[in-house]
């Protein structure tokens, strides 16, 4: 037998050879056979005991070393942009050690809480010691529990914020990191027991949920949309000054206005129109659109682009904005407000009397606002009942925008762009957070005034960039599936209405629909049904098209204070005409596919957090009228319950199928209708119910409903099912509503 090894030198072989670290492994290195393996035992059952290794399924290794391959959490990107990853075991008494992210030419992009599986390669770096490649993206962090802190005297639980989910998780006396009861906190499951329930370690505490405009930090966590601006990005923000003139075309003595809500935080854009003097163009339009110049402030690859580019757009709240830019920018520098000059990129464009743009060009320019107007007041003033403000605009510059609108809308009709009349929710907040009402938003003219204005913008910013051959993102609504609109005619035929088949389909073609059912008690099924027959729009750098738009190439130039999308237009133009040193990089050009797919998914967060914090708002308001009752809509019929939409507040309802009566009821996936196997009673969308609020959980925006009547009448009840040996029976006799459906039951049944 060759002399023992001392403790050291089996430490430091462990330490050298990661992976292999098995004890047969180190016997064989040190060739130890026989009676050396009880004491090789003895030295490594030691040195776990002093914390000079650890053991884990058989294989030591060095309690301050990584394996070569290890299971890592990616971390947020630093000031510098690069991704630092931390093992998510870890058992060293040091801090874990900095491993930098290696990317590879086709790897996933990686976002911070995603797990990935990667191979290490140790490094003599300043400031980290290790690096990882990709072998495996195993999704985003699956560990992290968001929820409600209810302290108990062993600890307490954690009650989930999200909707359908009613596991609670119990935290130990010592893993509760001081949280008050009723505290939103972030936590990481532990391991599983097989009795009780489920284990977790709070990690951080983020606020209290009992405190005003508190409402909106359950999305904002839940989501991982970034609300707090490094150090680095305020201080670049803060170094900003004014713009001056060098450079740019002078705007200031163009009557250009600002017209957003009452309640905007801040003005992306301002417009201005004339009656057209060029003889050649009778009863045609100039109107002019400035937008700000935000890519003056941010610079390509700087420390406000990367963060810019990482929130993909701002996010909108009822109590608050989590905004794309730090204030010093989107409030102030950037921001077209009233009186001052404010840096912008402006189109001029040329209409004829019927509204079609036949010419365009663009300038960076400094501009001056005239006035800061929101809707209400232009709407008001237009109808005769005008304030002291806009009583000295009306004659030229509130006039002539809608004389331009009016053409604009004879083009628009030409045009047929998808007209969903769908409208939208207001939650009015008390300065304490508490709701005071819901409303839904008037549509005045006076917005459709500025939509089409914009549309006119995009559309003249797509053409030019197509034109000067630039890369750049396009805004893409893509033409609804075959299957979608197969459904949606399925919908159309049983309500009585006709969608042609066998034709290129367009808008013009889905508008017909929704006009013969105006009106009528389909109108809000069509309207829900061709919704959700849409695809959802995204950015590209590819031209497919804006289907719902009917326009062949459309961007967003806009509004570059809080989408990031229209700032790369924006670089593209500035790219395009020799500008600046501010325009598209090189950089950008090569990360546009990868941008695009950023930005598509930061608005589907930001959407999905909007809606959830509203439906938490009006769940709140709706809790001290639990047992109330409400009218409503079926908005949507699932196998498992029926989704309704309440008149009174737009807030969307669940009624279980377990509440619908006592008989079966067979599912049309398809049709999206419930059949009673007994009664024949169909349950379907848009049919008019009246419901008892049961119960109203603002923490999750959760509304359980109970049917009172359906179309005024109460529901049949089926036979009482036998518990032993219950087959479900066919569907029963078909209402006349449901031929169609009948129909396909027979084909299924042959």
């Amino acid at each position: 037998m060759n002399q023992l090894p001392t403790k050291d030198q089996v430490r430091h072989w462990i330490a050298a050879n990661p992976g292999q670290g098995e004890k047969r492994d180190i016997a064989k290195a040190f060739g130890i056979k026989g009676a050396g393996l009880i004491e090789l035992k003895r030295i490594l059952r030691e040195l776990k005991d002093e914390g000079g290794v650890v053991r884990k399924r058989r294989v030591f290794r060095d309690s301050g070393g990584l394996p070569p391959v290890t299971l890592l959490t990616v971390l947020p990107p630093d000031e510098a942009g690069d991704l630092f990853l931390k093992p998510m075991e870890w058992t060293g008494e040091d801090a874990p050690p900095r491993i930098l992210f290696i990317a590879k030419k086709g790897d996933p992009a990686l976002g911070a809480g995603d797990r990935i599986l990667a191979r290490l390669t140790k490094v003599d770096m300043a400031d980290y010691i290790y690096e990882a490649r990709l072998i495996r993206q195993l999704g985003s962090n699956p560990l992290k529990v968001l929820g409600v802190f209810r302290a108990e005297v062993d600890g307490g639980r954690i009650v989930p914020v999200d909707k359908g989910v009613d596991k609670e998780w119990c935290v130990g006396r010592d893993d509760t990191l001081d949280a008050r009861d009723g505290e939103l906190v972030e936590a990481e499951r532990m391991e599983l027991k097989r009795l009780g329930l489920p284990q977790a370690k709070i990690t951080a505490r983020l606020g209290d949920l009992t405190a005003p405009r508190a409402v909106s930090l359950i999305a904002i966590h839940q989501h991982g949309i970034p609300d707090r601006f490094p150090d680095a990005v305020i201080a670049e923000a803060d170094c900003a000054l004014p713009v001056s003139l060098d450079g740019r075309e002078d705007l200031r003595a163009l009557s250009l206005v600002t017209i957003d809500p009452s309640d905007a935080r801040d003005h992306d854009d301002a417009v201005f129109a004339e009656p057209d003097p060029d003889p050649a163009n009778p009863g045609g339009h100039i109107v002019w659109v400035a937008i700000a110049d935000v890519a003056y402030y941010v610079r390509p690859q700087s420390n406000l682009d990367r963060e810019a580019r990482k929130r993909g757009n701002s996010t909108y709240f009822p109590d608050r904005v989590v905004p794309m830019l730090p204030d010093t920018l989107s409030g102030d520098l950037c921001s077209l407000h009233e009186g001052v000059d404010r840096p912008c990129i402006a189109v001029r464009m040329k209409l004829d009397a019927d509204g079609v743009k036949i010419g365009h060009r663009f300038v960076r320019g400094l501009m001056r606002s005239a006035a800061s107007l929101h809707y209400g007041e232009v709407q008001a003033a237009v109808d005769g009942r005008q304030n002291d403000l806009c009583a000295s605009l009306v004659e030229h510059v509130i006039a002539p925008l809608y004389a331009a609108y009016e053409a604009i809308k004879r083009a628009r009709a030409i045009r047929q762009p998808l007209e969903l009349d769908l409208p939208e929710r207001k939650i009015v907040l008390s300065d304490e957070g508490k709701v005071l009402s819901v409303d839904f938003r008037e549509r005045l003219d006076a917005h459709k005034l500025i939509e089409e204005l914009m549309i006119l913008a995009n559309v003249a910013a797509s053409e030019e960039l197509t034109l000067l051959k630039k890369p750049l993102l396009f805004r893409v609504h893509e033409e609804p599936s075959v299957d979608k609109m197969d459904a949606l005619r399925e919908v159309a035929e049983a309500s009585g209405f006709t969608l042609a088949k066998g034709q290129v389909l367009k808008p013009a073609h889905l508008n017909r629909l929704l006009s013969q059912a105006q009106g009528t008690e389909f109108d809000e099924l069509l309207n829900i049904s061709t919704l959700r027959s849409m695809t959802q729009a995204y950015y590209h750098p590819q031209n497919f098209g804006h289907f719902g738009l009917a326009l062949r190439s459309y961007v967003h130039f806009t509004s570059p204070i809080r989408r990031y999308s229209d700032l790369i237009v924006h670089r593209a133009l500035i790219a395009g005409y020799g500008w600046g040193s501010d325009g598209l990089s090189a950089q950008d050009v090569e990360a546009l596919e990868e941008t695009a797919k950023q930005i598509s998914d930061a608005e589907r967060r930001s959407m999905a957090a909007e809606r959830d914090t509203t439906d938490r708002y009006l769940a709140a308001y709706l809790s001290d009228r639990v047992g109330a009752e409400f009218v409503g809509r079926i908005s949507g019929v699932r196998h498992f319950g029926v989704f309704v939409k309440l008149d009174e507040t737009g807030a969307d309802g669940f009624i279980p199928i377990r509440e619908l009566g006592r008989e079966f009821f067979h599912y049309d996936q398809d049709l999206q209708v419930l059949t009673g196997a007994d009664t024949g009673q169909t349950i379907r969308i848009g049919q008019r119910v009246t419901t008892r609020l049961a119960q109203a959980m603002p923490v999750t925006g959760g509304l359980v409903l109970e049917l009172l009547t359906l179309e005024g009448s109460a529901l049949a009840q089926g036979k009482v099912p036998k518990r032993r040996g219950y087959a479900p029976r066919k569907p029963g006799k078909f209402s006349p509503w449901d031929i169609k459906m009948k129909r396909k039951m027979e084909r299924k049944r042959r």
